[in-house]
């Protein structure tokens, strides 16, 4: 009876350890690499229940090589995960909503003055899925953000206004960013580069991806590979809470 007490007790705070490990790279490109070393892990632990010695002594060195090669390759996200964690700290679900209707208010007023002024933009929201390695393509911003910041990095003759800009944990961290074109031959020809690219990226990811279209005006979201058209700014604001709503 107290062995299997204990060993609930071990399993208890094990599961316990890891979900707050998840929710501390939540957002990272380093998440698929974490959850292989977990597995590796919970197999380590079942071997040594199991007295299986051999299998267990493998995959002690098999997880000590992992957490080495994975603190290395993935400094940059073991970094941001920490500068999460303290934001954390620092601020309650009120203040986080708040920040996250400005961020929504402000990016909706450049999309609605960038469609006025005939002016395209291709805009991606970080959801779950880690935009991280489309980050790497661009140009480093990490800046706040604000309508007159996006309605600059669009301004025709822009170095930047070509490619996507990216919004990661209530930031813009780049702009100018490469996104994936969709393969689907369907979508109509009226639709251009900004329209396939974010098809392309909602194929690929869960991220919100906005279109502006300087030849039609209108603008235009994109999530899960289903394009909704011809949005109002209420209308685009409206979506995209509906989507982030938890």
């Amino acid at each position: 009876m107290t062995l299997t007490f204990k060993t609930l007790l071990e399993i208890t705070i094990l599961w316990i350890v890891i979900y707050h490990i998840l929710i501390f790279f939540e957002g990272t490109r380093a998440i698929q690499v974490l959850r292989g070393i977990i597995i590796l892990l919970l197999a380590f632990f079942l071997f040594q229940k199991l007295n299986l010695e051999v299998l267990g002594w493998l995959l002690t060195k098999l997880f000590a090589i992992s957490v080495i090669a994975s603190l290395i390759i993935f400094h940059p996200e073991i970094r941001q995960g920490l500068a999460r964690l303290g934001q954390r700290h620092r601020t309650g679900v009120n203040s986080r909503k708040q920040e996250f209707d400005y961020i929504l208010t402000q990016t909706s007023k450049a999309v609605e003055n960038l469609s006025k002024s005939k002016i395209g933009a291709l805009i991606a929201l970080e959801k779950n899925d880690p935009l991280t390695s489309y980050i790497e393509t661009g140009a480093h911003i990490n800046a706040d953000v604000t309508a007159d910041l996006i309605q600059t990095v669009f301004t025709p003759n822009s170095l930047l206004h070509d490619g996507g800009l990216v919004i990661q944990q209530g930031r813009i961290m780049a702009a100018g960013c490469l996104f994936p074109l969709t393969q689907n031959q369907d979508l109509s020809r009226i639709y251009g580069t900004r329209h396939r690219a974010a098809l392309g990226l909602s194929e690929e990811t869960d991220a919100v991806i906005i279109v502006v279209s300087e030849e039609r005006q209108d603008i235009s979201l994109v999530y899960e590979s289903r394009l909704y058209k011809d949005l109002s700014r209420e209308e685009l604001f409206s979506k995209i809470k509906e989507i982030f709503k938890p």
